[in-house]
């Protein structure tokens, strides 16, 4: 693989470096964030080799390389030039959820501290090993100074932390760790352990622990950005270059000592706690969503949620249960998952990504086997879903915990060595539950699979498919031909652009995790009933439909992305469930205005749910810009298996 017109042709690809505003990189992936994300051709990124997929989720685009991640990001950061003009104004960016905000920062200050707290939890894993051996004593020596290093990273992560968040904030990475610096000193914390008031211009406040923190760190290095627009804006500039910074270390240091460390202390406690509470009541159910749905975890970005929470734990107690059980559960889930359809598989290219992707999998890293393999079969998904839920609950309840801050997989194996000698029996027969009922599951379940360079015209297979499921042939086969009386022609039940599948901006539709089908923006906020049938689905939300026909196949028609959320305002419904509807009926009217400016994308997913047959558009006879009744695509029934 030629790294160098990789990074040339993403760069390319992305509008130039120009466009860059923030980027990191993860174990398996390069997580950008732009400046305008109108520009990025999504499409020829995807094609590109050596790229597994892109995930837009945690307010970062995120591009799935796997394990040679670290060499193209290397690449990429040395084409970006130093001072990199900003090409718009932070005022001109889209805004974001809260929550998806909040995703984001831990995620982009989290991204580079990576090694240094997986390179340190696995020395300790280390020492737990050579401790078990017998071939080191918790009073030589040897195993203070590994200690101390492996504790190095962990004691100091707010300053490490600081220098992610300072990235993210947009403010200066030295001034941020040096913040974080002042709150770790050993006078503050001994300050701290004597309960000392500390006054400073009239200000009376008590001093805290902050060694292992997270949330103070970051709240503060949001704070700081503030004070430094501030700073160079009022600072004269003739003694700009030591005012500034300064003001800086002189506002943000105090306000973070006395106010803002202490709440984000108590955040860390209240969540913490509630944490703790959960897991001495119910211990099964961390581990158990954990381990079930990690892999929507992983593909909404959201999976940075609980690290805060496991790092204090680690941190404060020396083990956590909150990220690690359920994610051994899941990776080794995910690993089974991808070995069985490496197993099962009779086309050679699928065995051998299978076989590499589900190998790494198994060793703890699950993005080549997601996006590769299991994500895009579906069936091997859910039976890795149920594998580590039902591998999680086995954790849970055996209290299985982890010591140590890495991925969990085989190669962890030593993080689960500590205090417990049970620990890792738990930990193994986890393991265990994991492999072989996920195995066996994937299996059963099965999955579409395709012998090589075959010429069927039956199911979906991916000589007649593009990534949507859709095909776009203009002429069909003689069994085709032979078959037209067994199609059905949806019509398109929206005024709109009609566009691909794989074009939404919804892994969930892009990648047909619900099923097959295609999209249209619609132009019009009327939503008419596409086939003869019955109402089955009409979420409360109002944004989603489904109607079921008499051959049994179910068609879902979703308004909007994320419109969930709107909890109904702005659609009003014509037709409720039970309801037999025909051909053109008017089922729910939707205010495209009011919705595209609460933030939402209008674009509307049409998909066959239950069905694996052939989708196939005539494109002379079907414009991309359609009205109500015009025909939307063509299903095929003789693969329909309901």
């Amino acid at each position: 693989m030629n790294y160098q017109n990789l990074a040339n042709e993403i760069i390319q690809a992305i509008g130039g470096t120009k466009n860059i505003r923030i980027l990191t990189h993860c174990a398996t992936r390069l997580r950008f964030e732009f400046y305008n994300e109108s520009i990025i051709d999504d499409a020829k990124i995807k094609s590109l080799a050596g790229v597994i997929s892109v995930v837009k989720s945690g307010g970062q685009f995120q591009i799935v390389i796997g394990n040679e991640v670290q060499k193209l990001y290397s690449i990429i950061q040395s084409l970006i030039p130093q001072n990199n003009p900003t090409p718009t104004t932070e005022k001109e960016l889209p805004k974001k959820g809260i929550f998806t905000e909040f995703i984001s920062v831990i995620s982009t200050s989290f991204t580079p501290v990576i090694p240094a707290i997986t390179g340190a939890g696995m020395i300790k894993a280390l020492l737990a090993v050579l401790k078990l051996a017998g071939l080191i004593s918790e009073s030589s020596s040897h195993y203070k100074l590994l200690n101390t290093i492996a504790d190095a990273a962990f004691f100091f992560l707010p300053v490490l932390l600081a220098f992610g968040a300072s990235m993210k904030f947009k403010c200066n990475p030295i001034l941020a760790m040096t913040v974080a610096g002042a709150m770790l000193h050993p006078n503050i914390a001994s300050m701290a352990q004597a309960n000392e008031i500390i006054s400073i211009f009239s200000f009376e406040f008590s001093l805290a622990d902050y060694s292992g923190t997270v949330l103070p760190i970051l709240l503060t290095v949001w704070l700081m950005s503030y004070i430094e627009r501030f700073a160079d804006k009022y600072s004269p500039s003739i003694i700009k270059f030591f005012i500034k910074p300064m003001i800086i270390l002189l506002v943000t240091t105090p306000l973070a000592l006395g106010i803002i460390g202490p709440f984000g202390n108590y955040l860390n406690f209240l969540v913490g706690s509630g944490a703790g509470v959960i897991n001495e009541h119910v211990s099964w159910l961390i581990p158990m969503l954990m381990g079930g749905l990690q892999p929507f975890l992983i593909i909404t970005g959201t999976a940075w949620a609980m690290t805060p929470i496991a790092t204090s734990q680690l941190n404060s107690q020396g083990y956590e249960m909150i990220n690690g059980p359920g994610m051994l559960a899941s990776n080794i889930a995910q690993g089974a998952a991808t070995l069985a359809v490496a197993f099962k598989t009779k086309n050679s290219q699928l065995k051998q990504l299978a076989s590499s992707a589900g190998f790494t999998a198994m060793m703890g890293i699950t993005e080549p086997s997601l996006y590769g393999v299991t994500l895009k079969l579906k069936r091997p998904l859910i039976a890795a879903m149920i594998g580590g839920g039902i591998a999680g609950i086995y954790a849970g309840l055996s209290g299985l915990v982890r010591y140590a801050f890495v991925s969990p997989g085989l190669a962890a194996i030593p993080a689960f060595i500590g205090e417990n000698p049970m620990n890792i029996v738990h930990a193994l027969i986890t393991i265990a539950i994991a492999t072989v009922g996920t195995f066996i599951l994937t299996l059963i379940l099965g999955f579409d699979d395709e012998p090589d360079d075959t010429t069927t015209n039956q199911g979906l297979s991916s000589n007649q498919q593009n990534s949507s499921g859709i095909n776009s042939d203009k002429h069909t086969s003689n069994n085709e031909e032979a078959s037209k009386t067994n199609d059905i022609s949806i019509k398109s039940p929206v005024k709109g652009q009609r566009i691909e599948l794989k074009q939404v901006n919804d892994e969930v539709f892009s990648a047909n995790l619900i099923g097959h089908g295609v999209a249209v923006i619609p132009s019009e906020g009327k939503l008419y009933a596409p086939i003869e049938g019955t109402i089955e689905v009409l979420l409360p939300s109002k944004h989603a439909i489904g109607i079921r026909n008499k051959e049994g196949f179910e068609l879902l028609m979703h308004i909007g992305i994320e419109t969930v959320n709107l909890n109904g305002e702005h659609f009003i419904v014509h037709k409720n469930i039970g309801d037999d509807v025909k051909v053109g009926d008017l089922l729910i009217e939707f205010d495209i205005a009011a919705i595209k400016s609460a933030g939402y994308d209008i674009t509307t997913p049409i998909v066959i749910v239950n069905h694996t047959g052939r989708i196939t558009i005539q494109e002379e006879n079907n414009p991309k810009f359609l009205t109500p009744g015009e025909e939307l695509f063509n299903l095929n029934l003789l693969d329909n298996r309901h």
